[in-house]
């Protein structure tokens, strides 16, 4: 029994060699890959300019009051008020104080929770969506932007490492954009839902107000679990009627 199982052990050497050797290559392929990404990563840092670049809000809307299952739009529009191209604009949206895993979500403090984050409003497929007349595609022109059209729209606000970040690339002197998402409420309450711009995704291009300050707002929204009113009007319609 000690021959045989000498002899069958015998071809796994090399075998065994091999395997050896081929790890230690497939490690080497992995430090020297990772630092290729890291130099990947720094050429990133290195093209983004640092400085301030100005930035204002020129408009912002948000229903304040809504109701469970009623879609809304989040509307957001911003100018480059400043000389120089902003290198990318990227707007951080969160719900409550803590920053959860989605734009739209909160985090419960609740123990023993796999997921402590939970959704407030749940955003459409496909948005956010953009309206700027500097960037057809992937954005709509201002003067067709219904909201069939906005809909019907391809995506236009790239989803950053940040899954709350969303980039919608350089911004000329002058040029306005606005991002709009469309969110459809799941959970009752009141809660507040921030958002904040910057020039670019690595944080040395920073977007600043006319005095400085950053570039943020934030709106305190009440949802009802009212069902909504409806009534049917002479066209045979269906309106739904506020309180």
């Amino acid at each position: 029994m000690g021959e045989e199982n000498s002899t069958d052990s015998r071809p796994h050497r090399p075998r065994l060699a091999w395997l050896r050797l081929g790890l230690i290559a497939a490690l080497a392929a992995g430090v020297a890959l990772l630092s290729a990404c890291g130099d990947d990563n720094e050429r990133q840092d290195a093209d983004e300019p640092s400085g301030e670049f100005r930035v204002d809000v020129v408009d912002a809307s948000f229903p304040l009051e809504q109701r469970l299952a009623e879609t809304g739009y989040l509307r957001l529009t911003f100018e480059n008020a400043g000389d120089e191209t902003v290198p990318d604009l990227a707007v951080t949206v969160w719900t409550g104080d803590e920053m959860a895993s989605e734009p739209f979500s909160v985090r419960s403090d609740q123990p023993d929770l796999a997921d402590p984050n939970r959704p407030v409003w749940i955003l459409e497929n496909g948005f956010p969506k953009c309206v700027d007349d500097d960037k057809v595609p992937p954005c709509i022109p201002s003067d067709q932007a219904s909201p069939k059209e906005i809909r019907e729209a391809g995506s236009a606000g790239a989803e950053a490492a940040q899954t709350n970040t969303y980039s919608f690339g350089a911004l000329q002197p002058g040029e306005q954009l606005e991002a709009i998402w469309q969110v459809t409420p799941v959970q009752s309450g009141t809660y507040t839902v921030h958002y904040q711009a910057s020039a670019g995704l690595t944080g040395q291009a920073k977007a600043v107000t006319e005095d400085g300050s950053p570039v943020e707002g934030e709106f305190v929204v009440t949802i009802s679990d009212k069902p909504p009113r409806a009534r049917v009007n002479d066209a045979g319609k269906v309106e739904i009627q506020g309180d």
